[in-house]
């Protein structure tokens, strides 16, 4: 079982220019910038409170990922996590389907992924907002946020799903949270 350990911080403009800015002065190596179209899929027994199945369609690819959120108190937050690439996500969608699952959720990210020390740091921009996230074991994430100046940023616990849910738009039988 592969477990995701990561802690999510709410961001406005001026904090993540300033948190890129920080990341190219320490010489983290940026790995990867994206856009993402993120499907979220609910039925045949899924935890919807505290599980997601999710078909993520990038420029580059696409991933099938089943997360499974353990309840805790704490800011760093640890799930399940399994994920696999798919080379067909239109085809993989019809066989969700087909299983019983059905999209009730889309949403869209714009995501650059640094590595920083032994973390990753993503910098996340939503139709709903700007996020930090920093995934690694629990002691290096906290050495990373002191690092990275973020002690007193504003911890985001809730998960994109909720907040795509929350501020998103009906569409039909889903909720869509797109850019304009």
């Amino acid at each position: 079982m592969n477990v995701e350990t990561e802690k999510k911080y709410r961001l406005d403009r001026a904090a993540a220019t300033a948190l890129r800015q920080r990341l190219r002065t320490l010489g983290a190596a940026c790995l990867e910038e994206d856009f993402e179209e993120n499907t979220i899929y609910s039925g045949n027994g899924l935890d919807v409170a505290r599980q997601a199945l999710r078909l993520r369609r990038t420029r580059n690819g696409a991933t099938l990922a089943f997360k499974e959120r353990w309840p805790s108190q704490s800011a760093v937050k640890r799930q399940r996590e399994e994920e696999t690439a798919i080379e067909d996500p239109q085809a993989m969608a019809r066989i969700l389907e087909a299983l019983g699952f059905r999209p009730t959720l889309v949403y869209e990210k714009r995501r650059a992924t640094f590595g920083l020390d032994r973390c990753r740091v993503s910098l996340d921009e939503l139709p709903f907002g700007l996020f930090a996230e920093i995934e690694g074991d629990a002691a290096d994430i906290e050495k990373v946020e002191r690092t990275l100046d973020l002690c007193n940023a504003p911890v985001e616990n809730a998960t994109y799903p909720e907040l795509a849910a929350k501020y998103g738009r009906r569409q039909g039988e889903r909720t869509e949270s797109r850019f304009d």
